[in-house]
């Protein structure tokens, strides 16, 4: 069988993409993760094994680190979704994700550039290396329109500049090494297994307990929002049809504003877990789920829109979401509230749900 390291494969996508793989038998995946505070084993429980599923603490940015697992493992790919991904945080300490999202990917590109020049003929056919990557490289969007593959770069976070440099790097070592990558280039995310700081389950952790729901602005981003296991199945085709040198988009078909999510959000809680029940909201007074919501300062340097143009990944290789998004959403939210325990395993000691990115901006 042919092995795949998986790094990331600890984190929110990382973990589900793992799961799917598994349950489909495609690979051996060996999965290479630093275990930062995004990042638990809890999220592979039932899975390692050391035979189908292995597990290697490391990180990405450390050369000794990434040409171990290659050296031992020699995999058929590298599939990499290990990154610092959240952009308050990018806000507030970039070298993190300068160090993570441009070092590391240059890193496990030389290991797989090295990888190959020992590799049989028919290895090298075989082998990819897959860049998991955001729609937010592509900066923001008036009210029209979709970015596609060929919109230029414009990233205007820490984060999504840090992204969009690793993207340039795997498609400068396909150029110039004729490495075979591959580049997918996804919209917002959510689904199982994320990290309680991301707009989902922060809401919905809050809503549960009582606490304020914070809006940023006026509410109206506006972001494609894709489930995860759709994200994975999609990432599962390009890594079987795509073609090495191109970039894929992915999206969910799925366009709200933040207020338009959370909205959905309060609205599946009051079917699923109704307000009525709740007894942390009777103790503060409210009735509903909508009454916490709190518009709050807005993110320096929010995008105000995003939406994916998914057009080419459905023409090409065939892909198209199988969720509608009322669906993901309610399977979503019955997934949070059949696993509290683990919101509260991974941010024990590690996140309170503060708000991050408030660092001051500089005078214009």
């Amino acid at each position: 069988m042919r092995t795949w390291i998986v790094t990331g494969g600890a984190g929110f996508i990382g973990s589900n993409f793992v799961r799917r793989a598994h349950a489909l038998g495609v690979a051996r995946l060996v999965v290479l993760d630093k275990l930062t505070y995004a990042g638990h084993l809890e999220s592979l429980d039932g899975l390692i094994d050391g035979d189908r599923v292995r597990f290697v603490q490391g990180d990405i940015a450390e050369r000794t680190d990434v040409r171990a697992v290659v050296d031992d493992t020699r995999p058929s790919a590298i599939v990499n979704f290990a990154a610092e991904s959240h952009v308050d945080r990018s806000i507030d300490g970039p070298g993190e994700f300068v160090r993570t999202n441009i070092t590391g990917t240059f890193e496990l590109l030389e290991a797989a550039r090295a990888l190959l020049q020992t590799a049989t003929a028919d290895e090298r056919a075989a082998f990819r290396f897959l860049h998991v990557s955001t729609d937010e490289v592509y900066g923001s969007l008036g009210p029209e329109g979709a970015f596609t593959e060929t919109t230029p770069y414009a990233p205007n976070s820490p984060y999504s500049a840090s992204k969009a440099a690793a993207d340039h790097l795997v498609r400068a070592y396909h150029e110039t090494y004729g490495l075979p990558t591959l580049l997918t280039n996804c919209s917002n995310n959510y689904g199982p297994y994320q990290f309680p700081e991301k707009l989902v389950p922060l809401m919905l952790m809050n809503a549960l307990d009582g606490k304020r729901l914070p809006i940023y602005g006026d509410g109206q981003n506006r972001r494609d929002w894709l489930h995860v296991e759709d994200h994975c199945d999609a990432i599962l085709r390009v890594l079987d049809q795509g073609v090495p040198g191109q970039k894929y988009n992915v999206g969910g078909n799925a366009e709200r504003t933040n207020l338009e999510m959370v909205d959905a959000l309060c609205d599946a809680l009051d079917r699923l877990a109704p307000a009525a029940e709740n007894a942390a909201l009777r103790a503060n007074g409210i009735a509903r789920y909508h009454d916490l919501k709190t518009f709050v300062a807005d993110r320096p340097g929010h995008d105000r829109r995003y939406a994916i143009d998914a057009s080419k990944i459905a023409r090409e290789l065939g892909f198209r979401p199988s969720r509608t998004f009322e669906q993901g959403i309610h399977d979503t939210v019955a997934w949070y509230l059949a696993n509290r325990g683990w919101c509260a395993a991974v941010t024990a000691q590690t996140y309170d749900r503060q708000r991050l990115g408030l660092t001051e901006t500089a005078t214009r």
